[in-house]
């Protein structure tokens, strides 16, 4: 993924968005984003769940194949659902070639402790592979929720410990989500691969945040998002003058009308 590592320290930032619909993927192909995510989070944000411990492989390649027909054009990596690189290698190979023949660039991994040889071989058979580091949302039980990575001596040496382990086994980048920015700026200064960060600061190669958030759509505010477009109002308010002419038979008029 030479691409994605041409950003390791150069002038431009790397930007990555989150995509799960065509309808969106033909709108972010007409942007300046450089890389799409078809994350599992699509499992919170599209279908509501809690976590995104249910998303199955056959959600992301659907997703992953929707996304590849609005924007064919961009690097467009696609996660590895919950405990499908736990299954053993020949597993793992098998949901990562059902995603990358749905049309994704390469395959993001969340952790490395324990899957070391999983990842390693994903690489060696020529599968780019992402690393996620920090908050990994398919562990936030054994995590305690949603919170923030690496703020004690001992997870914060971990931490580093394991994106060192990420770059030798040949990943080409590592998001790193909900650290402190020290940590983050330490990590991005010892490996020679970009950190894409969320959550993690301004010192790292690169940012990703969850389309809808980014876009005010969510209606939940976390401390590392920023709405760049309060679309949640524009959509409540169209639709709301939707409803209004409707019930006045102002909609559909005449022009809008067959004879």
């Amino acid at each position: 993924m030479k691409y994605v590592k041409n950003f390791k320290k150069g002038e431009k930032k790397l930007s990555m968005v989150t995509c799960y619909d065509y309808t969106f993927a033909k709108l972010i192909s007409q942007t300046e984003i450089d890389c799409i995510l078809v994350g599992d989070s699509l499992g919170m944000v599209v279908y509501g769940h809690e976590n995104t411990l249910s998303v199955t492989t056959q959600m992301m390649k659907l997703h992953t194949e929707a996304v590849k027909k609005g924007c064919p054009d961009k690097i467009i990596i696609s996660d590895m659902p919950f405990l499908s690189t736990r299954k053993g290698i020949s597993y793992a190979m098998d949901v990562a070639h059902e995603l990358m023949s749905a049309g994704c660039s390469g395959i993001k991994v969340e952790g490395v402790i324990g899957q070391e040889k999983v990842i390693s071989s994903l690489v060696q058979s020529g599968i780019p592979v992402m690393g996620h580091l920090g908050l990994t949302p398919q562990y936030y039980q054994s995590l305690g929720g949603f919170k923030v990575q690496g703020r004690d001596k001992e997870s914060f040496e971990e931490i580093v410990h394991q994106a060192l382990l990420l770059e030798d086994l040949g990943v080409f980048s590592i998001v790193l989500e909900c650290v402190p920015n020290s940590l983050a700026k330490q990590i991005q200064e010892k490996v020679s691969i970009p950190i894409i960060g969320i959550g993690a600061g301004v010192d790292v190669d690169g940012q990703v945040l969850v389309l809808h958030d980014l876009l005010g759509l969510s209606g939940e505010k976390f401390k590392f998002v920023r709405d760049f477009s309060s679309l949640n109002t524009n959509v409540i308010e169209g639709i709301n003058s939707y409803v209004l002419e409707v019930n006045e038979e102002k909609f559909p008029s005449l022009d809008e009308s067959f004879k």
